[in-house]
């Protein structure tokens, strides 16, 4: 079989609603409270019996369409070249989010007819087992505690969570971490940009004490002249995960000396292609990357395995809210052990969907 006899004959595309548990639920960042987390699953089918598998976070997006998202990726993806990821991300015209689901699938693909797992594909694993950083919502100063202190139990190296409600909620989360755990754990804490610079800078001084791993976009993504200054003002280190779009961004990132670390998502990427570009550019520039998690099911979670597995730049934990799901779609669900997940070898992305469980989390949109 010539490579190119391969074509897509059919997409699929599902919207699904995974209820989270403790102690993640209600996951509370400083814009909303949930208790859910929804991805949209992408099947992709081909001419010669090979499956391919993605998925694309759609949490808190309006008006929602997985027949529409349907429609479109059918559209332009029948009778094209499965195997062709490079033309693929030259033409694509889907917004990043589905371009990024579709695009897993087509890795997924790729895999399973050269025999070759996606970690394998993109150069070999240098890493069997991969870090997460188990994430959570913003917490009182007990509950913070008690969180931390289960991480530790879990065999976590590393704790993320959410803030920018208020920002002595915020020293008081972190107080409460430490209190509980000292630097048992590594800690980060992402605000989602809700800060003005000159309020960033306080919290920054405020919790120099506590020893972060990093604080990630306590500010606007641009401009990138207030994270420079914010780095100038500060010693905490700074991480970017909105700033970072694309590659592209990650190169005036770089040039401005903006970051300290820089966290990529397939999602708003594009999917796994641009995440290792946006890998090697930072291995390039001595900057640790980390995938960040956009409440991610079992593809997404399989597609940030691979890439940790298989680009040096992702040398810490990467972010998971994975241990806080209900239930996975997976045939076999990932399994966490101390903190980490075991890189898939089979081919693609390793994983299966368990249509069953599909249809019993599937939401009609």
């Amino acid at each position: 079989m010539k490579r190119n006899d391969m074509q897509i004959r059919s997409v699929n595309v599902w919207v699904v609603e995974v209820p989270q548990i403790a102690p993640i639920a209600p996951y509370r960042s400083h814009v909303r409270s949930s208790s859910v987390t929804q991805s949209a699953i992408v099947r992709v089918d081909t001419s010669e019996g090979i499956t391919g598998w993605g998925e694309h976070n759609v949490n808190f997006l309006p008006d929602i369409s997985a027949s529409r998202m349907q429609a479109t990726a059918r559209d332009w993806l029948v009778g094209r070249d499965p195997l062709n990821i490079a033309a693929f991300h030259q033409d694509c015209p889907f917004e990043s989010r589905l371009k990024s689901g579709v695009e897993l699938a087509l890795w997924d693909i790729r895999g399973k007819a050269a025999g070759l797992s996606v970690a394998e594909l993109l150069g070999g694993v240098i890493r069997p087992r991969i870090s997460l950083a188990a994430c959570m919502g913003i917490q009182n100063y007990q509950r913070a505690g008690e969180i931390a202190a289960w991480c530790v139990e879990q065999g976590y190296s590393t704790l993320k969570t959410k803030a920018g409600a208020d920002m002595d909620e915020d020293v008081e989360m972190v107080r409460g971490i430490r209190d509980a755990v000292g630097d048992r754990l590594k800690l980060r804490i992402d605000p989602n940009r809700s800060y003005l610079l000159a309020d960033a800078v306080e919290l920054c001084h405020r919790i120099e004490e506590y020893n972060l791993e990093y604080i990630e976009q306590p500010i606007a993504a641009e401009p990138l002249s207030e994270a420079v200054e914010l780095r100038r003002d500060t010693n905490v280190p700074l991480a970017l995960n909105e700033s970072v779009t694309d590659p592209s961004s990650v190169m005036q990132i770089l040039r401005e000396d903006a970051a300290e670390f820089l966290l990529p998502d397939t999602h708003i990427a594009g999917g796994i292609q641009p995440c290792v570009i946006i890998g090697r550019l930072c291995e390039a520039a001595g900057i640790p990357s980390i995938m960040h998690c956009g409440h991610d099911l079992g593809p997404k979670t399989a597609a940030m395995l691979h890439v940790a597995s298989a680009c040096p730049a992702y040398s810490l934990a990467n972010d998971s809210t994975y241990y806080g799901l209900e239930n996975d779609i997976l045939t076999e669900p990932f399994r966490i052990d101390g903190g980490t997940i075991m890189v898939p070898a089979s081919p693609g992305l390793g994983c299966d969907v368990d249509v069953d469980m599909l249809r019993r989390y599937q939401i009609d949109c």
